[in-house]
């Protein structure tokens, strides 16, 4: 591999730990290259001499978890038309959702990313519930999430937007929270320092000013920017596909389309890194497979009791952990086999509480 390679990929983060992993591919003449846009077996290639289109047809198997995505480092054919993709690079991290399929699906999202930048509109109401779920699916990525509140400039005064500030870094345990206008450029120093370095993703919902924010980043209007609706505070699809793009600062950035459903797939760990708080409590009941529902010993009741936790995030919690244990099951017959006895364990006990009830009113 020539110095011209390393130079000219270092900007899109290769370093020697890449270039060691690509040694094989390096002795059969292949090209090395970050994929900076997937459309429909097509995708783009930054490589040493520029950007380049090639096939993913041999690297597109039956698994939609292991198709070529942007933000993977691989191996490219040199020359031919078309150039084809011969393998992809194993992967860092990876940002999978699941599909609106009934089939038991994931679909990633981006590739060996450093920091996932959930984006947030204070034009609307915040849903808390929301920036837990994007947080869990980002915490099980491996990535580092960090939070983003865009459009400050809408709220009213500094004591409003510090508390808003404050109400979503209680939901979101260790991961930062930076508020920013990117009309004014308040906020935009601390972010644009956090991703100097290593690879980000921009996730959120349509509407949330992720084109704007890039466009901020970037430091041009790079990418398309339509208004979100006076109504609802909702937007269009600006951004139809996800591209990679490097930062002036250092750094690069992958936007990605509005998310409109965010679905966990298979992310338990990330859930319990976002309610950190909760899985501690639960370290202290009396029970191992404490509920926290009645049991007695419940550590987690007893902080709902004495004001340390808020109702809504023990019912968020329960509500991905059902989700993820239910996405789960699809695919893992242990799990299936435990939820079935967990269903039948509560319906007895709901079928007892019943006939307790009528030997009363006899």
């Amino acid at each position: 591999m020539t110095s011209t390679s390393v130079s000219a990929l270092a900007p899109y983060g290769w370093d020697s730990a890449w270039a060691d992993a690509f040694t094989p591919y390096d002795a059969e003449g292949l090209l090395p290259g970050r994929v900076v846009r997937v459309d429909r077996g097509q995708c783009d290639v930054i490589t040493a001499d520029g950007v380049v289109r090639a096939d993913t047809a041999f690297v597109t198997p039956h698994d939609p978890l292991r198709v070529v995505c942007t933000g993977d480092w691989v191996a490219v054919e040199p020359a031919g038309n078309p150039r084809y993709v011969r393998e992809y690079l194993p992967r860092r991290t990876a940002f999978v959702r699941s599909t609106s399929s009934k089939r038991s699906e994931g679909q990633i999202l981006a590739a060996n990313v450093d920091h996932a930048i959930v984006a947030v509109s204070l034009a609307v109401e915040l849903d808390l519930g929301r920036i837990e779920r994007f947080l869990a699916l980002a915490w099980e990525s491996g990535a580092q999430p960090v939070v983003v509140l865009t459009k400050a400039d809408l709220v009213p005064d500094a004591v409003t937007l510090s508390h808003l500030v404050q109400d979503v870094e209680t939901t979101a345990p260790g991961v930062p929270v930076l508020a920013v206008s990117a009309v004014d450029g308040d906020g935009l120093d601390v972010l644009v320092a956090l991703v100097s370095g290593g690879t980000s993703v921009l996730l959120g919902q349509s509407g949330a000013g992720k084109s704007t924010l890039a466009n901020a980043l970037l430091g041009e209007d790079v990418m398309e920017v339509q208004a979100a609706r006076d109504v609802d505070g909702k937007g269009r699809h600006t951004t139809t596909t996800r591209n990679l793009l490097a930062l002036p600062g250092g750094g690069v950035l992958i936007d990605t389309p509005g998310l409109r459903g965010v679905g966990l797939w298979d992310a338990g760990a990330g859930v319990g890194q976002v309610f950190s708080e909760i899985e501690e409590l639960a370290e202290r009941c009396r029970f191992q497979d404490c509920a926290h529902e009645a049991e007695p010993g419940c550590a987690v009741l007893a902080a709902i009791d004495a004001g340390e936790l808020p109702v809504r995030r023990l019912e968020s919690y329960r509500k991905l952990v059902r989700e993820n244990q239910w996405i789960v099951a699809k695919t893992d017959a242990r799990v299936r086999a435990e939820l079935r006895r967990d269903w039948k364990r509560k319906g007895a006990e709901g079928r007892a509480a019943m006939e307790a009830k009528r030997g009363r009113w006899r």
